[in-house]
């Protein structure tokens, strides 16, 4: 048990280590090349960039530590040590990129007319790196521990968050970068929050059906039967009618959505069916974690 236990404290430590790079790769490739920003605390290490050339590494350590140490507070242990790898991660890798774009080891992503490419792939390396450290339990310190906290307290999404702390950051910084990149920016921002999302949620999603039919029995044995897939009845009361029936709950893949409607419709035309988009689906015929 142990072993199994820090096997996945190791897992999510190379995770946040490995998120951290992509993030730090993605905002010193695409975005400070281009003159584009970023939100929250990132955002300031870029601005601060911009207008008095301090390396990012150097403010993003700088700025982290008070909101690391209310981190350690709010957070608890295992959350604050995550974060603490996160942060350390971060500068270092910000500087390690420095060093190499320095001495021309890497040639960032520049670009004079095509900003829409350069926002586009800055939001998925960006949204990528992040949703990584927060698939992972991890932050990268800044707004990414006031996301957090706020997620735990509220239940609002991640990406969510993250999305309305960069646009007030963001939003501040028209008196120093001009609309137009404040514009591309967004799209970035806007690529990343969704991004973020998807990789919290899970990359695999599939599809919940529910239907009320009166043959629900009988579609229930053709939908286990024909597309191998395990079938729910629930008993229900329709409210008008006062009539007992049955509800199918069935989970497929975005494959199979035609093929179970042609089932469901083919044995009841006056089926109700409604879908619903489900995210991280685990059990039997479907991906494991």
């Amino acid at each position: 048990m142990k072993t199994a236990k820090m096997f996945d404290q190791l897992k999510a430590i190379i995770a946040i280590i490995a998120g951290s790079a992509i993030y730090s790769f993605g905002l010193l490739y695409f975005i400070i090349p281009n003159e584009l920003m970023e939100g929250g605390v990132t955002g300031i290490t870029v601005l601060l960039n911009y207008a008095f050339n301090l390396s990012p590494s150097i403010s993003t350590m700088v700025l982290n530590i008070p909101l690391f140490l209310i981190g350690m507070k709010i957070l608890g242990k295992r959350q604050s040590i995550y974060t603490g790898i996160g942060i350390a991660s971060l500068t270092l890798f910000l500087w390690l990129f420095e060093l190499l774009i320095n001495r021309g080891f890497v040639v960032p992503f520049r670009t004079e007319h095509d900003y829409i490419l350069a926002s586009l792939y800055a939001g998925v390396t960006l949204g990528a790196g992040l949703g990584i450290v927060f698939r992972f339990g991890g932050t990268t310190g800044g707004s990414d521990i006031i996301a957090r906290i706020i997620n735990r307290k509220f239940g609002f999404s991640m990406g969510q968050i993250i999305l309305s702390l960069d646009i007030l950051i963001i939003g501040l910084s028209l008196f120093y970068i001009p609309l137009e990149r404040i514009l591309y920016t967004f799209v970035a921002v806007f690529i990343a929050s969704k991004v973020i999302d998807f990789i919290q949620e899970g990359a695999y999603a599939a599809k919940a059906f529910t239907i009320i039919s009166d043959k629900a029995p009988d579609m229930a044995e053709h939908i286990s039967t024909e597309m191998e897939r395990g079938v729910t009845l629930i008993p229900a009361v329709g409210v008008y009618s006062k009539q007992a029936k049955h509800m199918i709950y069935c989970v497929v893949s975005r494959q199979e959505i035609r093929r179970l409607t042609e089932i469901a419709k083919s044995l009841d035309p006056r089926a109700f069916i409604i879908i619903n988009d489900v995210n991280d689906v685990h059990g039997e015929g479907f991906k494991e974690k």
